[in-house]
């Protein structure tokens, strides 16, 4: 049976309850709990922070897995309070996205003593061997859509230790991460070649974003068509 996460953003702790629990009488087995955007221009404060994400928890019965924002936003959870939430019942997993590779590896290694029983998941949909040499459990990336063969195969091999594989697959995944992120972290216009890709690989009917998102011109469009191609995966024809 396929695990079914829904996402959770919202600007305020009543909003983020409303969404948890809809997805909850929707049979989903988890949502994903980000931090309110707000906090991004704003900040946070610890003990806020640590409040919203109890109050969700104890309004629903399903798991949390919480998203940690990037180390350079004012949204960043630092270890202290990750720790802390990590002790909230059903909070199982964290999203990690801390795009920072020395404080990565130092929270990673402190998640695994203090709190062994959470799940770790990269984030890093730019660099995904990178950040997954480190003994993670997995990968949630939305990137993982477009080449989900890739990255399960990249998964299997650093799990078996087999670091020659490891990077035949990084190869393929990295002409596929190119085409769609550049060096870039993940944006709308990165979508929006994700779009276009998946619909080059015929799973999506339309590439249409939603504005102000702007359609991709051709150049962008050659750019997605060389990195399918280079990547090697194979058109599915789901449409």
């Amino acid at each position: 049976k396929v695990k079914i996460i829904s996402g959770v953003c919202a600007e305020g702790t009543f909003d983020a309850i409303n969404q948890a629990k809809a997805a909850e009488a929707a049979g989903a087995d988890g949502i994903l709990l980000m931090p309110p955007h707000l906090w991004l221009r704003f900040g946070i404060k610890p003990e806020g922070a640590l409040k919203f994400v109890k109050d969700v928890a104890e309004a629903i019965n399903i798991k949390i897995f919480i998203h940690l924002y990037p180390s350079n936003t004012k949204s960043f959870y630092p270890i202290d309070l990750l720790l802390e939430m990590c002790k909230i019942p059903n909070v199982v997993a964290v999203k990690m996205g801390t795009r920072d590779m020395p404080l990565y590896e130092r929270d990673v290694r402190i998640l695994r003593e203090k709190t062994p029983e959470t799940t770790l998941l990269t984030c890093h949909d730019e660099n995904v061997l990178s950040t997954m040499i480190q003994g993670l459990d997995g990968a949630l990336i939305g990137f993982s859509g477009c080449v989900p063969e890739l990255i399960t195969a990249l998964f299997k091999a650093v799990q078996n230790e087999d670091l020659k594989e490891a990077k035949k697959v990084n190869e393929k995944l990295f002409a596929a991460a190119q085409g769609i992120y550049g060096i870039g972290e993940p944006t709308g216009e990165a979508h929006a070649r994700m779009k276009e890709f998946l619909v080059q690989r015929k799973v999506f009917t339309s590439p249409l974003m939603r504005p102000p998102l702007m359609p991709l011109d051709q150049h962008e469009i050659d750019v997605v068509t060389k990195a399918l191609t280079d990547s090697g995966v194979e058109k599915v024809n789901l449409v």
